[in-house]
C-alpha cells in the first residue's frame, strides 16, 4: 500500500467521527462491550494502543463489532504492525514515523497515521505522500494554535490531534481547516470501564459524536 492509498483510507476513517477513542484496555474480556457501547455513542473509529499485553487480544474480539472499525495504536516496529494486522486491526496509528515502520505499513497493507510534531517531521512526511497525519503530542507541542500556524504553510496536510485532548478544548481544534478529527480517552474513563457501565460510556461518546467541526 502506498502513502497515498494510505492516506485515502486514513481520512476516511478519520470523517468517521469527530473523535477517535484512544483507548488503553488491560482486560480483553470487556474489549466487545465497550467497542459497542462506543459505537453505538456514534464513535465507529477505535485505536486499541499497544501498551499493554492485552491489547492484541481486544482487537480481535473489537473487530467482531459490527459498524466498527478497529486501529492499533502505538505502532514502533515492524513486528508490531505485523501483530496488528493478524490481529484484525484496520489500520495503525503512529507516535512519530521511521523508515522501517512506514515500510512494514507499506508492505503489510495497513493504512497508517504517522505522528508528526513539527514542519519539518509533517514536511518529510507529506513529501513521501501522507498527507493524513497525527499530531502528537498535541498540547505539550503547543495545542491548536501551534497546529493551526503549522497549517498555513502546510494547507496540503491534514491532522488527527491527539495527546491532551479533552471536552473543553477538542471543539477549538475541530474548528481548524487542517483537522479531520481528534483523538481522545475521555470518552472512556477507567472508573467507568471497571464498574463495566457501558451505557454511561454509551452516553460519553454520543456527547463526543455531536461536536461541530
Amino acid at each position: 500500500m502506498s502513502p497515498l492509498d494510505a492516506s485515502h483510507h486514513t481520512r476516511a476513517i478519520c470523517e468517521l467521527a469527530p473523535v477517535v477513542p484512544v483507548l488503553v484496555i488491560h482486560d480483553a474480556a470487556i474489549a466487545r462491550p465497550l467497542a459497542e457501547a462506543l459505537v453505538a455513542g456514534g464513535l465507529p473509529a477505535l485505536e486499541v494502543t499497544l501498551r499493554t499485553p492485552a491489547a492484541l487480544d481486544a482487537i480481535r474480539e473489537m473487530a467482531k463489532v459490527e459498524g466498527g472499525t478497529v486501529g492499533a495504536g502505538t505502532l514502533l516496529t515492524p513486528t508490531d504492525v505485523e501483530a496488528a494486522k493478524e490481529a484484525g486491526a484496520q489500520f495503525g496509528v503512529s507516535p512519530g514515523a521511521t523508515p522501517k515502520l512506514l515500510e512494514a505499513c507499506a508492505i503489510s497493507a495497513l493504512p497508517l497515521l504517522p505522528g508528526a510534531s513539527t514542519a519539518s517531521e509533517a514536511m518529510a512526511l507529506l513529501e513521501i505522500g501522507y498527507s493524513v497525519q497525527k499530531f502528537f503530542p498535541a498540547e505539550a507541542n503547543g495545542g491548536a494554535p501551534a497546529l493551526k500556524a503549522i497549517g498555513a504553510p502546510l494547507p496540503q496536510v491534514s491532522f488527527c490531534p491527539t495527546g491532551g485532548v479533552t471536552p473543553e478544548n477538542a471543539p477549538t481544534y475541530l474548528g481548524l481547516s487542517n483537522t479531520l478529527c481528534v483523538g481522545g480517552s475521555w470518552v472512556c474513563p477507567a472508573n467507568l470501564i471497571a464498574a463495566k457501565d457501558w451505557a454511561a460510556i454509551e452516553e460519553l461518546a454520543r456527547e463526543a459524536a455531536a461536536l461541530k467541526r
